[in-house]
C-alpha cells in the first residue's frame, strides 16, 4: 500500500523532491502550487502516481482541505507560508516535513509540534538539516572535542559574479536568510548571531572564495 503524501511547492526544490519520491514507487503524490506553468511541467513529465492541484497556499482553510486524507505533508514553499502549512498539517493529523531555513518559521513549527500526535520535522534541507546530522556523527567519534567547523555553500565550478555564488533556490528565501538573525551553538549554548558577519577567505581547487 502506497503512502499518501502531499507536496506543497513545485519549484526547484519541489522538483527535486518530486523526482526522488515519485520513482520509488512507495508514494501516491499530490503536488500543490499556485503556479500554473510549474504544474503543467509536472503533468507533462508524466511522473508515476502523481496528480497536481492549483491552489492558493496562503489560505489556511484551503491548505487544510488539501492535506486532509494525506499521511505525509511536505513543504517546499517560501518561508512565509511555513506556519500556515504546518498548522494545517496539525489540524489534519498529517506528518509534517519542511526545508525552511527561517528561524521564526522553525520556532512556529516547534510550538505546533509540542503536543501533536504526528511528527513535525522542520529544516530537512542541506543546511540546516543534513549538515547537522554529519556534524553530530563526526563529533560522536571523538573522546574530546574543542571545535567543529562546517562549511556549506552553493559554489559554482566557474564563478562569474562578485560573490562567486550560485543561486539554486528561492531568491526570497536567500534574502530572508541573509538579512535576519541566525541561530548558532557557541561554547555549548544556543545563541542568536547577526548574519553575514566574520567574513572568511578560503581556497578550493585554486579558486579564492
Amino acid at each position: 500500500m502506497k503512502t499518501k503524501a502531499i507536496l506543497f511547492g513545485a519549484g526547484k526544490i519541489g522538483d527535486a523532491i518530486l523526482n526522488l519520491l515519485s520513482h520509488t514507487g512507495d508514494f501516491e503524490l499530490t503536488v500543490a502550487d499556485r503556479d500554473t506553468q510549474r504544474l503543467q511541467y509536472v503533468q507533462q513529465a508524466e511522473f508515476p502516481s502523481v496528480k497536481v492541484v492549483e491552489a492558493d497556499l496562503s489560505s489556511p482553510d484551503t491548505v487544510a482541505e488539501l492535506i486532509s486524507g494525506h499521511d505525509v505533508t511536505l513543504s517546499a514553499c517560501p518561508f512565509f507560508v511555513t506556519p500556515i502549512i504546518a498548522a494545517a498539517a496539525r489540524r489534519a493529523r498529517s506528518h509534517y516535513f519542511d526545508l525552511t531555513e527561517d528561524v521564526e518559521g522553525t520556532r512556529a513549527v516547534k510550538r505546533l509540534a509540542a503536543d501533536a500526535r504526528t511528527a513535525f520535522v522542520p529544516q530537512c534541507g542541506l543546511a540546516p538539516g543534513f549538515i547537522s546530522i554529519v556534524a553530530n556523527d563526526i563529533a560522536r567519534r571523538f573522546d574530546k572535542l574543542r571545535d567543529v567547523h562546517m562549511r556549506v555553500g552553493a559554489l559554482p565550478i566557474y564563478p562569474s559574479n562578485a560573490l562567486k555564488y550560485n543561486l539554486t533556490w528561492s531568491t526570497d528565501g536567500l534574502i530572508n536568510e541573509y538579512c535576519n538573525a541566525c541561530e548558532a551553538i557557541v561554547d555549548g549554548h544556543l545563541h542568536e548571531t547577526p548574519p553575514l558577519e566574520e567574513m572568511e577567505h578560503f581556497s578550493l581547487d585554486g579558486i579564492d572564495y
